[in-house]
């Protein structure tokens, strides 16, 4: 697994494992949510790439028709036909394209579409019958069902190449997030976790070994205090019977001499 024993520089605290935590958290959320992301564009990459795919042998027949129609009426009117159209497509052109956007899961994809402008003022093609006029029209019908095929293909070309695009960036962004960022946030909690346990197994060593010493220090507190009670009783009797402290403790180790019933043992 990538990223296996890499973790963040931190310090071991409860707080910056919450915050770990946190990031941890995050970054499982958008790796879902950038991996829905990748699907969906996945999904639309697929179907455009069939649109193109029929759009491409839609084109070729419409390029071959309308070359044959355009061989059929330059046979049919002959030289003359050349200056008729150039007189009568002079000024803007009739079929006209527009850009658009359209939202795929965040991404904003190119879309062209055709219309024609019918502004009256252009006199039509006057041919007739024994000029071609019939087979003209056939051709400009033909040559216009190429372009708005040729307009479709390039919007689908342009939208490929931009889905292709946003899917290997996001696809980066997700073997990022579940190769190097989550493998490492996972194990800096680990980390933190096993130094605060460690912590916790160091703090209650010490307390007990602060416990065994005061535990020592109680008993020699009483011991002492047991041993001023018997020096002071002593130093009673020494004074009452008038002896040294010696004999005195000998008395009262053996029990011996006269009972005074003034002293209380």
């Amino acid at each position: 697994m990538a990223g296996q024993g890499q973790r963040l520089t931190v310090v071991p605290t409860v707080t910056v494992m919450g915050m770990i935590k946190a990031r941890l958290a995050a970054a499982t959320r958008g790796h879902a949510l950038l991996k829905k992301k990748s699907d969906a564009l996945t999904v639309q990459f697929r179907a455009i790439l069939k649109r193109i795919v029929a759009a491409k042998e839609a084109m070729g027949d419409a390029m071959r028709s309308a070359s044959l129609s355009l061989a059929e009426a330059l046979y049919v009117a002959g030289g003359p036909l050349r200056h008729v159209v150039q007189q009568s497509v002079a000024g803007p052109a009739r079929l006209r394209v527009r850009a658009h956007h359209d939202n795929i899961a965040g991404v904003r994809l190119p879309r062209f579409e055709h219309f024609l402008v019918d502004d009256g003022a252009r006199a039509p093609l006057l041919a007739g019958l024994a000029g071609g006029g019939q087979q003209v029209s056939a051709s400009r019908a033909a040559h216009v069902r190429a372009v708005e095929l040729l307009v479709e293909l390039a919007s689908l070309q342009t939208s490929f190449l931009t889905l292709d695009e946003a899917i290997k960036t996001t696809n980066r962004r997700v073997n990022a997030l579940e190769h190097v960022v989550k493998p490492q946030l996972e194990n800096t909690v680990a980390y933190i976790r096993g130094e605060l346990d460690e912590q916790e197994r160091e703090e209650f060593f010490r307390l007990k070994k602060i416990q065994a010493v005061k535990q020592r220090e109680l008993e020699r507190q009483v011991e002492a205090a047991k041993l001023y009670a018997v020096e002071k009783v002593v130093g009673e009797v020494a004074l009452k019977r008038g002896v040294s402290l010696g004999a005195a403790a000998s008395m009262l180790d053996n029990g011996g001499g006269e009972r005074d019933d003034d002293i209380i043992f």
